[in-house]
């Protein structure tokens, strides 16, 4: 909880000055762990000794922000009762160019039409998943979904890329007609200067390759909090979805796990 409060505080005061969001900024700078009485002893001005709820000697903190934005959203797959052409080629890249069998995209895209379609009215329709974690229920082989994690998210709403953050296969997937090279072009180029807006990104591409508003960016609203807890040699893990519209940044679920 203490770690999802410290990065809910962060992306708050991110918002403030608004603009872009890029791997430059706090919030992309994970919390190295530490131990818990550190932080005790600055929230309390006490010394750990004095601290009478438990011995905390041995415990360590750490935690991390991540950029959802920064990935495919499975969402944008389907448009009401239809598949998205766009977001379709997309992900067809993706797996394309991560090794992934063509035949499994399509079993996810019929799978996500029939959940979205049904709602849980059918009984025979699967289940629309609500974390990535999840993604089994739509017949995805564990091995495929551990493939796709880094790469893809599940978002309650359709998002666009981030181009700030999107590692070199995802912007490979993410533009049309980009090729490896341009993918690591735009890396290397918002590392020493990061994209203000989809036009410096238009700059560094070929003429003929166009960019929409509609499947990138140069900010995000949907980001990951993780937060572990370690004594010994047990571990708390717990991750959150939060949003964020302005300076307002809500958590949307929370659980509990191994990740």
């Amino acid at each position: 909880m203490g770690a999802l409060d410290w990065s809910r505080l962060i992306l708050r005061e991110d918002g403030i000055t608004g603009g872009a969001d890029h791997l430059a900024e706090p919030w992309a700078v994970p919390l190295q762990e530490a131990r818990l009485s550190t932080f005790l002893v600055a929230d309390r001005n006490v010394a750990p000794v004095d601290d009478a709820s438990t011995d905390t000697t041995d415990a360590f903190l750490s935690g991390g922000i991540s950029d959802l934005q920064a990935r495919l959203n499975l969402t944008n797959l389907i448009d009401g009762d239809k598949v998205h052409a766009g977001a379709l080629r997309q992900f067809s890249r993706l797996f394309e160019r991560l090794g992934l069998p063509l035949q499994q995209l399509d079993q996810l895209v019929l799978a996500l039409r029939q959940a979205k379609a049904s709602q849980g009215t059918d009984s025979s329709a699967p289940l629309l998943p609500p974390t990535l974690s999840q993604l089994g229920w739509l017949g995805l082989p564990p091995a495929t979904v551990a493939v796709l994690a880094p790469h893809v998210t599940l978002l309650p709403v359709r998002t666009p890329v981030n181009l700030n953050t999107a590692d070199v296969d995802v912007l490979w997937a993410a533009i049309d007609g980009l090729d490896t090279a341009g993918a690591q072009k735009l890396v290397q180029t918002r590392q020493a200067r990061h994209f203000r807006g989809l036009t410096d990104v238009s700059d560094q591409l070929d003429a003929t390759i166009q960019l929409s508003a509609d499947d990138h960016a140069i900010a995000s609203r949907y980001f990951e909090v993780r937060g572990r807890l370690r004594l010994g040699s047990a571990t708390v893990d717990e991750r959150s979805l939060v949003s964020r519209q302005g300076t307002t940044v809500t958590t949307l679920w929370r659980e509990r796990g191994v990740f």
